[in-house]
């Protein structure tokens, strides 16, 4: 059997041309606006401009503490939201597979059984009984049908449709790409923010514990001086309340360390246990060199800037895809086996061999309210893909500008607050001396000893500010993920 109709197809390819010349809708021409300043606020403002970036630096050498280069790679390893995040980068690449089988032609094997029974007094039915396979002998009746055949269909790419699908598919497989890629490198601030946290409140514990046991040594001398009437029941009581106040303090230190444990544990995918850490002395911590590098390095190092503008590219191809579905569309389809009303008739040839071959072109002609509908969203997608990457370098810019503004000022706090902290220190051992000579009263002792707890605290919230803002300015200039 041989299928190939001239006729219908001249005719088909005739009105697909006279559509083919209507007018398409033209293609948003908008372009992302990636100019940004040479340099960073605080450079204009009197620091040198370099373009050393501390981004290139491997977190595992950005980071000291072995402690915390252990738990980030064991983050890495077992972290649920970046297990999450691969699997998206499988799902993307077989969206590439599956966007470049749609090239390639189809080809299937097909086998069928059928029976027929037409009705005599018809058209079909009376032809077939005055039919004759071999002299004597009429078609069978019922007719049976065996069918075994190779089939083909395949989409001619006239307009690149389905090339820049495919091309728009690894777009979002390589988005998806830059998309773990800014998940590690938030995942490392994380887990470096909340390490941090737990030296604070390990230091800030045993700041307390020195305070109580200095109250209570204030305490006994108010005691003391009681039995000598040199001070009264109220000074007794007031020491006392600031000895429970600091051991309920303490109890708030400990709830709060557990919380920040279990933080990290689920960051690093396990079930509640000591996190492993260094106990000196968190004020010696000197936070890592920073070095900003020039603005429109931005571009290569964050991630979420190159996702975004890989999601551009892949919205750009899709209004080419949505486009291309204006014009007329090439088919063809073939077909070749073998059919008989007997399976022993397979096997005679040619008179078994079945073939097709048709060409169809088609394309809309009268209702194209639909495409035209999906060609206007997929251009109002490309514009937010736009206005997402500008927000996205925009946004990258002005962190980072934060960040080093932070640091500067934080730089200059913790200087000021060390010298209250020791100004303080000073102050509790003249008050002590001067309450025993009852030259100052209880109260101002108490202040004493309070103020000086206070700033303490403050210093170490201050130093642990000071350790967080280096780690988020190090992922906000895109380091951490190479």
């Amino acid at each position: 059997m041989y299928k190939f109709k001239l006729p219908q197809c001249t005719m088909a390819l005739s009105i697909c041309l006279a559509m083919a010349s209507c007018k398409v809708p033209l293609v948003a021409t908008n372009t992302a606006n990636t100019a940004v300043p040479e340099s960073f606020a605080q450079e204009r403002n009197g620091i040198t401009k370099d373009s050393t970036n501390v981004a290139v630096m491997p977190w595992r050498t950005f980071f000291k503490d072995q402690n915390l280069i252990n738990l980030i790679d064991t983050a890495l390893k077992n972290n649920q939201e970046l297990k999450i995040t691969m699997q998206e980068i499988e799902i993307a690449g077989n969206d590439i597979r599956l966007k470049k089988g749609a090239l390639l032609p189809t080809v299937g094997l097909r086998g069928g059984i059928g029976v027929e029974k037409v009705g005599r007094y018809t058209g079909q039915g009376a032809g077939d009984a005055s039919t004759e396979i071999t002299p004597g002998k009429e078609v069978p009746d019922p007719l049976m049908d065996y069918t075994l055949a190779a089939y083909a269909h395949w989409e001619v790419d006239i307009w690149k449709k389905l090339r820049n699908s495919k091309k728009a598919a690894v777009s979002r497989y390589l988005s998806t790409v830059e998309g773990k890629n800014f998940a590690v490198t938030n995942l490392i601030s994380e887990v470096a923010d909340s390490y941090y946290e737990l030296l604070a409140l390990d230091n800030q514990l045993e700041i307390v514990k020195q305070n109580i046991e200095l109250q209570k040594n204030a305490l006994e001398i108010v005691k003391v001086q009681k039995e000598a009437a040199r001070a009264t029941e109220l000074a007794v009581q007031k020491f006392q309340a600031e000895v429970l106040t600091s051991k309920s303090l303490e109890f708030d230190i400990l709830q709060k360390t557990k919380e920040t444990e279990n933080r990290i544990n689920f960051l690093l995918g396990q079930y509640p246990q000591e996190i492993k850490r260094a106990h000196g002395n968190f004020l010696n911590l000197l936070p890592s060199e920073v070095k900003s590098g020039v603005p429109a390095q931005l571009l290569a190092n964050r991630p979420d800037i190159k996702q975004a503008e890989l999601e551009l590219a892949a919205a750009k191809l899709d209004v080419k895809v949505a486009r291309a579905e204006f014009y007329p569309s090439l088919d063809i389809s073939a077909a070749i086996g073998l059919q008989a009303f007997k399976p022993s008739y397979f096997l005679k040839f040619p008179e078994s061999v079945l073939y097709s071959l048709a060409g169809d072109i088609a394309g809309p002609l009268i209702n194209r309210n639909a495409i035209k509908a999906e060609f206007s969203s997929a251009n109002a997608r490309q514009l937010q893909a736009i206005f997402n990457y500008e927000r996205s370098i925009l946004n990258a810019y002005l962190e980072v500008s934060t960040q080093l503004s932070k640091i500067s000022n934080l730089e200059k706090s913790y200087d000021l607050k060390s010298q209250q902290v020791d100004a303080l220190n000073k102050s509790i051992v003249v008050s002590n001396d001067l309450f025993k000579s009852a030259r100052v009263n209880y109260f101002e002792v108490l202040m004493t000893q309070r103020d000086a707890l206070e700033s303490k605290l403050e210093l170490i919230d201050t130093k642990k500010e000071q350790m967080n803002a280096v780690v988020h300015f190090y992922r906000d200039l895109g380091g951490g993920w190479k």
